[in-house]
């Protein structure tokens, strides 16, 4: 245990600019306080000491404001940073190196005893702030799962995904940014700062699309009134289209 926890204050150190000491860790940090909370009650889960477990469970959310149900399998070196309002489910399976900020939610969607209802998280999995992750499906390893997105769907391993419901990112764009985050060290909170929600990326390029589209129109209308073809009112008047705002819309 005490090993673990050794690499718990080492994996925090190393992941986040804050942490000054490792005695500031060990008292200061709510996320390896409910880490070293639920070590304690997932032991007395696995012995059969249900209530127990779930006791002590939560005496640890009362104290650290994250909810770990004692049924959940945590890997080693996982931080969970800051941590308030974070809940991971009973049949929640969180791999190695995994980082997990606030206000995120291992969730269940079915309602069957004994099914396997919360999601599995492989190894080096960043979940931003405030995403939810709801089903008994997999996130690959090294996947990363931006803030407030919703998962309802498995993700492969090294894959972004972002919005709601959420998308994967372009395999080819997001190697070019984990090029650039790997340069950086660590990607903190699962997006980096040139991402684009894939939503936003496909109306960025309907604006571009009409753009080009008004363009041939006026050039076509002008050659037409040069030749002296002459246009009714219907034709000859356009209303003008602001392609910057609605970009500013969807930003």
């Amino acid at each position: 245990m005490f090993s673990r926890l050794r690499e718990d204050l080492a994996s925090v150190r190393e992941r986040d600019p804050a942490a000054r000491s490792t005695f500031e860790v060990l008292t200061c940090y709510p996320g390896v306080h409910a880490l070293i909370f639920h070590r304690i009650a997932h032991g007395a889960w696995r012995r059969g000491f249900y209530w127990l477990g779930r006791f002590i469970s939560h005496i640890s959310r009362f104290l650290t404001g994250i909810e770990i149900h004692p049924g959940a399998a945590i890997g080693r070196r996982v931080f969970i940073d800051h941590g308030m309002g974070t809940v991971i489910g009973e049949t929640a399976e969180i791999g190695d190196d995994c980082t997990i900020y606030q206000a995120v939610t291992l969730g269940g969607t079915s309602l069957y005893r004994g099914a396997k209802r919360h999601p599995t998280l492989g190894r080096g999995v960043v979940v931003g702030a405030g995403a939810k992750v709801l089903g008994g499906f997999t996130v690959g390893d090294g996947a990363k799962i931006g803030s407030n997105a919703v998962v309802v769907k498995p993700v492969p391993a090294g894959a972004t995904a972002v919005g709601n419901p959420a998308r994967l990112i372009d395999p080819e764009r997001d190697a070019a940014r984990e090029q650039k985050a790997e340069q950086m060290g660590f990607s903190a909170y699962g997006v980096t700062r040139d991402m684009d929600d894939p939503v936003s990326k496909a109306l960025h390029g309907l604006l571009d699309h009409s753009v080009e589209t008004d363009r041939r129109l006026q050039a076509i209308l002008a050659r037409l009134e040069a030749a002296g073809i002459k246009l009714d009112d219907t034709c000859a008047s356009s209303d003008e289209f602001d392609a910057s705002r609605l970009s500013k819309m969807v930003d």
